[in-house]
């Protein structure tokens, strides 16, 4: 099985660490690249990239199933579920997952007032009580893969009357989803969506959750060159009202990752990264090690290898070590060869 678009690509390692960042591709790096000329030329387009955003925040809206109204463009997953946080009321419960990634659950920890109860991931969906708020989980678990039951979460909470979000960071590019399930979704675009660092996405429902837009800026007006001072009034009727001031530049690149997710499908990509996760899992077994249980997943993660990810990196093998474990990831620039490799290092133990 070979990569799924190897022009765009030109890594000089076998990356397997996707789910730790994502390879830009070239095409990406050479429109960045263009971009700093303009701005260092103050040539016309220096100033105004918010075409560029819309249309980032388009193509992620296509991915997900929402329309562009309901997607606020921003830099970080923790600055959106501070967002949600502050919203919520006090005594609020919110419902997370054991080991889930830091910055989904800790503005839930850190905002005064509410109760966070943390349960396994297995257990979410039966967990959720009459006075549920709210529960935050990871589509795909960071330190191992493992997919939540969405379906069930969602139903769950409806039941109550609750909220769900959910943090699609290791999921989008790869797993098909449907943002328009759940109350709200974040994501970062610097992973299996190839781009920078300094892109992430929110999703909001079409009555804009009860959110309270704490950090609206100039960007946030409905016509925001026209609100530049004083106070934005109106704000935007849409969840651009929780846009944050974006770094351009890393939107600029997240394009290209983003057109070629569209291009070549998630389910495409999704059945590639499965089959070389499955073929690495396959193999660790058979060299006596027992991976942690996440069907389905492009995340393996294994324990009991020393030096993880030092090991491997001397081998010219770039891959995680995460909660005491290695932790492999696949995506569409990886192939047969790539899993053998990794294989062939970790059987030198």
């Amino acid at each position: 099985m070979e990569s799924l678009a190897p022009a765009h690509f030109a890594p000089e390692t076998v990356y397997l660490n996707t789910a730790a960042t994502g390879l830009l591709p070239t095409p990406a790096a050479a429109a960045m690249g263009a971009a700093i000329g303009v701005l260092a030329a103050g040539a016309p387009g220096n100033v105004d990239f918010s075409a560029t955003v819309d249309a980032a925040r388009s193509a992620y809206a296509r991915l997900v199933g929402v329309p562009a109204s309901r997607v606020a463009a921003g830099g970080s997953v923790a600055v959106y579920c501070g967002l949600i946080a502050q919203s919520l009321p006090a005594d609020a419960e919110v419902l997370v997952a054991e080991g889930d990634f830091a910055s989904l659950v800790n503005p839930f920890h850190t905002r005064p007032g509410l109760r966070v109860r943390t349960v396994p991931l297995e257990r979410l969906a039966e967990e959720v009580r009459p006075d549920t708020a709210l529960v935050a989980v990871s589509a795909v678990q960071s330190a191992d893969g493992r997919i939540a039951g969405l379906g069930a979460i969602a139903a769950a909470t409806r039941a109550y009357g609750a909220r769900t979000l959910v943090d699609v960071s290791q999921a989008a590019g790869w797993l098909p989803l449907d943002a328009a399930a759940h109350d709200f979704t974040v994501g970062v675009g610097y992973k299996w969506l190839m781009g920078p660092r300094g892109v992430a996405f929110l999703t909001v429902p079409g009555d804009l959750g009860a959110l309270t837009p704490v950090f609206a800026g100039w960007v946030t007006g409905e016509d925001p060159w026209q609100t530049c001072y004083g106070k934005v009034e109106p704000l935007a009727r849409t969840a651009r009202r929780f846009d944050e001031n974006v770094a351009v530049l890393s939107y600029v690149g997240a394009l290209h990752g983003l057109a070629l997710v569209e291009e070549l499908g998630v389910e495409r990509i999704g059945a590639h990264d499965r089959a070389l996760a499955d073929r690495f899992r396959a193999g660790v077994v058979a060299l006596g090690l027992t991976p942690v249980p996440a069907e389905g997943s492009a995340i393996v993660a294994v324990p009991g290898v020393h030096g993880a990810a030092e090991r491997p990196a001397a081998a010219g093998v770039q891959v995680s070590a995460r909660a005491g474990r290695l932790r492999a990831a696949f995506h569409l620039y990886n192939s047969t060869a790539d899993v053998d490799r990794l294989l062939e290092v970790l059987a030198r133990r």
